[in-house]
């Protein structure tokens, strides 16, 4: 079946459906990661997003119950070059297609994924729809320009959870971390309980006194989908929580506590996403390989002259990627140290984390 996908400047590619059919809207950005479609499939951050893999060949693994980082696929639309029908992995328990299918996405092949990688970088993300009913492309312009962006819009309210819930444990917990989902990856809850963490999820607009009525040794702030500003309710509640007890912020939390710092955020020309990015860690020279997905960004100018520390860059664009209170038990990376998937360079952080809790509770 014949699919248009078209941006809002009027630029289109041709495809063929390969999983589901119909109409999509999103904002259409591209990841540079060889591997890990499925958690990306899976990560809340790309909810309102329409992605594009940059590597040719996608579904040669299939899929399997173990990784994925939420309960659902949440991109809006999914575009490959070429995808293989046929996976070969011992762990592998359905192809790609029918687990697209099956979640109702649409999912294209056949699109030249360079040229639209490259229209990306030079023109930034954009507005764009994919559809297999309207292959008229001026008729589709029109739609991709009346969709919803995401500067402005609160998307978190979407992907968070509506329950308080513990994550599993096996075995005494040393401390008890309370995270709020603003769409958060299950990899940082795994990774806090290998460490022996006891792990409290609340929804994004619980209240500060709802979380100290928690009694947490620590408070995770997760990764998230779009534009930070629009979630005041989370930036008022992390104020109100600043130097309570030790906070670690992850992606889109660090946005939020930038701004609950008094910093700015803006929007990323073309964004961070892939497996490839290099941070530098200005704290000890060392260069990170990470893990990204982000459209906004901390402006490092907003915070320069606070008390926080600028710890992380990105050696790409200079862009702030890690922060730390000079005085207050609080720290915070733009990039994921839970990976999944992804390099493990940065796994280091949840043990300072760990340490940071430690020294707040004096077991150091």
């Amino acid at each position: 079946m014949k699919a248009l996908l078209v941006l809002e400047d009027g630029t289109f590619f041709e495809g063929r459906v390969f999983a589901g059919e119909g109409e999509v809207f999103g904002e259409v950005v591209f990841n540079t990661s060889m591997t890990g479609y499925q958690e990306i499939l899976t990560d809340p951050s790309y909810h309102g997003q329409i992605v594009a893999m940059t590597y040719p060949l996608i579904g040669n693994y299939g899929i399997n119950p173990e990784d994925v980082e939420s309960g659902k696929v949440q991109v809006e639309g999914f575009i490959v070059r070429e995808y293989e029908p046929v996976p070969s992995n011992w762990r592998s328990r359905t192809a790609l297609a029918d687990y697209l299918t099956g979640e109702g996405i649409l999912g294209i092949e056949g699109v030249d994924t360079r040229a639209l990688t490259r229209h990306l970088r030079l023109a930034g993300a954009m507005k764009g729809i994919i559809s297999t009913e309207d292959l008229e492309p001026r008729s589709l312009v029109s739609k991709a320009k009346a969709a919803p962006g995401l500067v402005g819009r609160d998307l978190v309210k979407d992907v968070t959870g509506r329950k308080v819930y513990e994550w599993p444990v096996a075995g005494e917990a040393c401390f008890h971390v309370v995270a709020f989902d603003f769409g958060i990856k299950f990899n940082i809850l795994r990774c806090l309980v290998e460490r022996g963490c006891r792990v409290t999820v609340v929804p994004a607009w619980t209240s500060a006194g709802d979380v100290k009525a928690l009694k947490p040794d620590g408070i995770i702030l997760s990764n998230g989908p779009g534009d930070p500003e629009p979630v005041t309710y989370a930036v008022e509640t992390i104020r109100k929580l600043i130097g309570r007890v030790p906070l670690f912020g992850i992606c889109l939390g660090q946005q939020l506590l930038g701004l609950a710092l008094g910093g700015k955020t803006y929007k990323l020309k073309f964004g961070h996403r892939g497996a490839n990015h290099p941070v530098k860690n200005l704290r000890t020279g060392r260069v990170e390989i990470t893990t990204q997905n982000h459209g906004f960004c901390v402006d490092v100018d907003s915070i320069r002259d606070s008390d926080v520390e600028i710890t992380h860059v990105n050696l790409n664009d200079q862009t702030l990627e890690g922060i730390r209170h000079r005085s207050l038990p609080l720290f915070s990376v733009q990039y994921h140290p839970e990976a999944s998937a992804g390099p493990h360079d940065a796994n280091y952080l949840f043990d300072d984390f760990i340490e940071m809790m430690k020294k707040a509770n004096g077991k150091s």
